[in-house]
């Protein structure tokens, strides 16, 4: 995966874009492999790990009646995430991430290994659904994996 990470860095390098991250179920690991690149200070301005609703409110600037309405694991929450921490991190391009890492926390219609990840920049946001089938750590791991090959395509359409 260093490949990847090393990857984007050139990209957002090459392009003078600067990179966010606002996080709630990868806990940091999306922003943890961004900054294992030497010189990802460059482009990596920092992270939020906005784990609870209320920090995702409070802090990211989702709205309480997009929690409400489509619940914290749901594509417009993660849009919603991309978009605040966009804004809050005054950076080109923000990925965000919400899902149920597992072992518990499935409800009907949101299984273990479900997560969406946003990403924004100056034309609005967009989110991606996508469920893994792992243990907590695999189901963490795929999605910083999943958010950074989206970044990587992202960078590449360019």
């Amino acid at each position: 995966m260093a490949e990847l990470q090393q990857e984007i860095g050139e990209l957002l390098w090459q392009k003078g874009l600067t990179l966010g991250t606002v996080e709630s179920a990868t806990g940091g690991l999306i922003a943890h492999l961004v900054t294992s690149v030497p010189g990802s200070s460059d482009y990596y301005k920092g992270s939020v790990v906005s784990y609870s609703n209320e920090a995702k409110i409070n802090i990211i600037g989702v709205k309480a009646g997009t929690i409400k309405k489509h619940g914290a694991v749901s594509a417009p929450v993660a849009g919603e995430m991309a978009q605040g921490g966009r804004k809050l991190l005054n950076v080109d391009v923000c990925l965000a991430d919400t899902g149920i890492a597992g072992p518990g926390g499935a409800t009907e219609g949101k299984p273990v290994g479900l997560f969406y990840i946003g990403l924004a920049d100056g034309n609005g946001a967009q989110s991606r659904r996508h469920e893994f089938s792992g243990n907590r750590e695999q189901n963490k791991a795929s999605a910083a994996r999943a958010a950074l090959e989206w970044l990587r395509e992202y960078l590449l359409s360019l």
